[in-house]
Parts: structure tokens; C-alpha cells; sequence
């Protein structure tokens, strides 16, 4: 959804709760339903999990026959705005697929049960997933898959520069964008995002590397510090030396032009190796993944999925069982099978493809470091200053500290 509509969408939601008395809600629709009575519970999931969940469900209803999981799948371009109208309407379902920037808005609006830790334990699971599913200290969602982005790199034509190594560092990094122009002919060093939507999901591999962050953890807006600085000027960097194309046009296809050489490198989630490895197989065994390249340290962004349970479930022993299928070592070795996505919980990494396949174990490195986004309700409407920022940067408008020094200016605005 475009960030203009989600942002209205909000003041709707909000309108909305104030008129329907969401916010004060503090207990369930009706007396729960004990776990193993015959029910129903409904289940919303986005994109394409919505459409292998019911497969899942399927094996669970198995097992359990009292049980019957009905799933909905939801479109992410409409998924906020349907969580949105049922949190206002109080219909939302037992279970909802929610993604980390969700989170703080539909906390503060009240419709989340706060999760059971008793059942589920937060040291299962990596640190940034966990965080991901936490307002203000309390979590409202059970990691359910992550993913984190790393740095993909064609073996083959480091090679024919001369460099055998993956660089680990910033200088090793920029050293390998010039090599791959100099002297094996690339078009381009490193594809980054120069300007426009989530530019920032590009610029958290600089900026949580070079120590920096947009909110530090006691609320303060830190978009200014001279660490920010530092990662926003070597941002900048790649567009000054021409190593990074300033131009790139929206829906553009970083993998095609990975398979055709233009492009040597860029940062990636785990979703582009199956990408790679069904629409450029003639590359295969001639690229590989990275953690990404450190200046302080090597930290990525974290994303993925939690499942919640909504306040007003009749349904919520049952629910909770269900995400517990969900998210302990067999449900989520099985997901990855079904879907690829990277399991939350870390015991499902330790047998099978997820423990012996070296790219996958790249991921898991970074996860391990990965950093989550605060969850405040109008995060996006935050990242855009910073989008705004890098853009002035990459295009030439303005310096690194001066971007930024806005950037801090208009964030402060906004969290107060």
C-alpha cells in the first residue's frame, strides 16, 4: 500500500477505535473456549503464506478433529487496510499474520492479547524476531518466520578481477564494486536504491553497521549522530564515484540484470536464491551470499512475520495452540519446506537443508546480529524523512550532515 493511503488509513483506524471504544478494551468477546471443545477458529495470513497455510492446516485439523482452522488469505497491498476496518468493526480474526510495522498501531489501538510466555519462550527465538512482535516491553506477536538481507556477489567475475575473497568490510567492499568495473567490464559496482519507497531497507546494512540508528532504545531520535553520518557519506559514496546507478526506475529487476553481469552485487533477502536459482540458471555456482560487509560491526535489517491473537477471541486456547504448531521445531522445519521462508525459531536450524546448506547458514550468521525496527505506530511516516534524506544525498542536493540534520528536525516532530 502506498504510504499516503496506509498513513490515512491510520487516522481512520484511529477515528475508528476512538468511536468504538477500542482503546479500552481489556477482555475477550465472551467466555473462552477450552482447547479441546469442537470449534472454529479463523485464521488471516498475507501473500503467499495465506496460500500455503490452509495446506498446513489441513495436517493440524488431522491431528486434532475438534478443531476446524479456517484461513483467509489477504493481499499485502490490502492486508492493512482490512486489519484496519475489523480492529475498528471488532471483527478481526482469532489469528492474524502481522508484520512489524504493524504492530505498534494495532498495540496501541488495544485489539492484541498479549502473549502467553508461559507457552512460548522468547530465548526459542532469534532476538530481532522476538523484538519485532514487542510494544513498550510487552509482546503481542509470536515470531513465525524472519528474514534478514545480506550480500549477493558474483563469484565469477571477482574472479576475473582478481579478488577470490567476499570482502567483510566497507573497504573491501567498494574496492570489489571499482574491480568489477575496472576490470571485468560491469555496468555498475553495487546496485542500492538511490531514492523512493523503503530506500531506507537498502541504507540499514550502512547504517546499523556504522553503529547507527533512526530511534535509539530510549525513544530519542539519533538520525543526525556522526555514526548516521558516516554511513549516510559512504551511502553516498558509491553514487559520487559512479559505482551505483542514481537512476533506477520503480518495479526494477535487480536479478535479471545479476544474471546478465550489469549488476555484480547487492544486498538481498533469502527469497532471491530461489529467484536466482529458477530464473538465471545459467549463473549457477557462480554467485554466492555474504554477511554484510562491516565498519563497526556486521548488522542487517530484520523483517518477517508474528501471528497474533486478537483481544475479542472466544477462541484464544485453541488459537494458541495452533501458532504453538506453528512455531516450535517440526512446524517450522515444515514451513520452510512448503515456503522457503527462514524459521524463526532457532532449533529449527539445526538438521536438515537449513543446517547444511552454506548459503542458508549465511543468513542464520546475520540473523543472529540482525536489528529490528522500533515498533511505533507511524514508523513508515518516520522512515520516509529518512528515505527523503538518502535521496538528497545520492542525487547530489545535499551533504551527508545536512540531510540528516533535517531528517532529525522533522522525525522530532513527529515522535513527540
Amino acid at each position: 500500500m502506498p504510504r499516503t493511503a496506509r498513513n490515512a488509513a491510520i487516522g481512520i483506524a484511529v477515528a475508528s477505535a476512538l468511536t468504538f471504544g477500542l482503546t479500552a478494551c481489556g477482555s475477550s468477546g465472551g467466555d473462552d473456549v477450552a482447547a479441546d471443545e469442537k470449534q472454529t477458529i479463523t485464521v488471516w495470513a498475507m501473500g503467499a503464506e495465506g496460500d500455503k497455510l490452509a495446506d498446513v492446516a489441513k495436517v493440524y485439523e488431522e491431528a486434532n478433529p475438534n478443531i476446524t482452522v479456517k484461513v483467509t488469505p489477504i493481499g499485502w497491498d490490502v492486508a492493512h487496510q482490512k486489519l484496519v476496518s475489523a480492529a475498528a468493526a471488532g471483527t478481526l480474526p482469532d489469528v492474524a499474520q502481522m508484520g512489524g510495522s504493524y504492530m505498534g498501531e494495532f498495540a496501541e489501538l488495544g485489539v492484541l492479547e498479549p502473549v502467553d510466555t508461559k507457552t512460548f519462550d522468547e530465548k526459542d527465538f532469534f532476538p530481532a524476531g522476538w523484538q519485532q512482535g514487542e510494544v513498550d516491553g510487552q509482546a503481542y506477536g509470536v515470531p513465525w518466520y524472519v528474514d534478514t538481507r545480506v550480500l549477493y556477489y558474483r563469484t565469477d567475475l571477482a574472479e576475473k578481477a582478481g579478488i577470490t575473497e567476499a570482502p567483510t568490510n566497507w573497504k573491501e567492499m567498494k574496492d570489489l564494486a571499482t574491480a568489477y568495473q575496472e576490470k571485468a567490464g560491469t555496468k555498475w559496482g553495487l546496485s542500492i536504491q538511490p531514492s523512493g519507497l523503503d530506500t531506507v531497507q537498502n541504507f540499514y546494512s550502512f547504517l546499523y553497521s556504522a553503529g547507527g540508528e533512526i530511534i535509539n532504545d530510549k525513544g530519542e531520535v539519533v538520525i543526525d549522530s556522526p555514526e548516521a553520518v558516516k554511513a549516510l557519506e559512504e551511502y553516498g559514496s558509491y553514487f559520487d564515484k559512479g559505482l551505483a546507478n542514481k537512476s533506477v526506475q520503480p518495479g526494477y529487476d535487480v536479478v535479471k540484470d545479476f544474471g546478465n553481469g550489469r549488476v555484480p552485487m547487492f544486498f538481498g533477502g533469502p527469497w532471491h536464491v530461489t529467484m536466482l536459482n529458477e530464473s538465471q540458471p545459467q549463473i549457477d555456482g557462480k554467485w554466492a551470499v555474504a554477511n554484510v560487509p562491516a565498519d563497526k560491526a556486521s548488522v542487517s535489517m530484520a523483517g518477517g512475520s508474528s501471528l497474533v491473537i486478537s483481544k475479542d477471541s472466544e477462541h484464544k486456547a485453541a488459537a494458541k495452540d495452533f501458532i504453538k504448531y506453528l512455531t516450535d521445531t517440526k512446524g517450522q522445519a515444515d514451513w520452510y519446506k512448503r515456503t522457503n521462508d527462514l524459521p524463526a525459531n532457532t532449533s529449527a536450524w539445526n538438521s536438515g537443508e537449513l543446517a547444511d546448506d552454506a548459503n542458508l547458514q549465511v543468513f542464520k550468521k546475520q540473523m543472529d546480529t540482525a536489528k529490528a525496527s522500533p515498533t511505533l505506530p507511524n514508523w513508515t511516516e518516520i522512515t520516509d524523512k529518512v528515505d527523503q534524506a538518502i535521496a538528497k544525498v545520492t542525487q547530489g542536493k545535499a551533504s551527508a550532515e545536512d540531510a540528516l540534520k533535517t531528517a532529525q528536525s522533522e522525525i522530532e516532530g513527529l515522535v513527540k
